[in-house]
């Protein structure tokens, strides 16, 4: 069980969540949130929601208004999203095509599909799959609330 039977979160999640192993998860910070606007939750079908996270890093929005997360070494830098278990690997096949990440698009890819540790609101964390941006981030618009969602709507104010 790789220790997860014993922990303890103090944030809504599903306790079934925790039973997997840690590389059944995915952590999603933009268009597969399922607050987003113009949401591609639909996506994650066959995924359960676990719990919201964090993982150190950098967000930016990226040409048409996504956004692409950089890893950070630095804990100020967080970017915010959604952790959830993933049931079979269609899931990711599916997501490694949305992303165009996955075996059958040419590279150099916009993104990657990496394993990063997402932190949880009781200081402990799961390592998850998570799709970083894989560009020069140069000339790029930092969200500097690393929240996508929050951008979204502070954007929809102006």
């Amino acid at each position: 069980m790789l220790g997860f039977a014993n922990l303890t979160l103090k944030i809504p999640y599903k306790r079934s969540c925790l039973a997997a192993l840690p590389d059944v998860f995915i952590f999603v910070y933009g268009s597969l949130r399922r607050s987003a606007q113009a949401t591609r939750h639909e996506l994650l079908a066959g995924a359960s929601y676990c719990a919201d996270g964090y993982l150190y890093g950098k967000l930016y929005r990226v040409d048409d208004g996504y956004p692409g997360a950089v890893e950070s070494t630095r804990q100020e830098d967080k970017v915010f999203g959604e952790l959830y278990r993933i049931a079979d690997n269609s899931v990711l096949a599916r997501l490694d095509d949305y992303e165009e990440c996955g075996e059958t698009q040419a590279g150099p890819h916009e993104y990657l599909r990496k394993r990063l540790p997402i932190q949880l609101g009781d200081g402990t964390s799961i390592v998850a799959w998570v799709y970083l941006y894989n560009r020069d981030t140069t000339g790029l618009q930092r969200i500097m609330s690393g929240d996508f969602v929050v951008w979204q709507a502070s954007c929809a104010l102006l």
